[in-house]
């Protein structure tokens, strides 16, 4: 009897250490870095809106009249501060994404380093 319990221990114990690196953090490291060095409209803007905005802010469905499907219409809000304003959530501004938390830091980077570059079209 003693002899099953030790191989059932040993079995758990082997089972245990098969596992230790089996947690979150270390099968999916989070990133610390985030790359600006190649942020574009196209590649870059374009997508974040069609993820965060487009759904309320199409030119099929402009809620505020605000339309970020489009460079041209999103260089208007870009030029004139709002689009920095609202996802930066900041004081006078309706935090956008509507009743959502800030977009992540990296991709509020992204932004701020496309605003800074003078919104191309690119």
């Amino acid at each position: 009897m003693k002899f099953i319990k030790l191989i059932g221990l040993l079995l758990f114990a082997a089972a245990m250490q098969g596992c230790y690196y089996d947690n979150e953090e270390d099968l999916y490291p989070e990133s610390t870095e985030c790359d600006t060095s190649d942020v574009t409209y196209t590649a870059t803007i374009a997508p974040l809106m069609e993820a965060n905005c487009n759904s309320c802010h199409s030119s099929v469905s402009p809620n505020a009249g605000v339309i970020t499907d489009n460079y041209t219409d999103l260089k208007v809000i870009a030029d004139n501060g709002q689009l920095w304003g609202v996802v930066n959530h900041e004081s006078g501004y309706s935090p956008m994404p509507k009743n959502q938390p800030k977009l992540p830091d990296c991709e509020l980077s992204k932004i701020r380093k496309w605003l800074d570059d003078g919104a191309p079209d690119n």
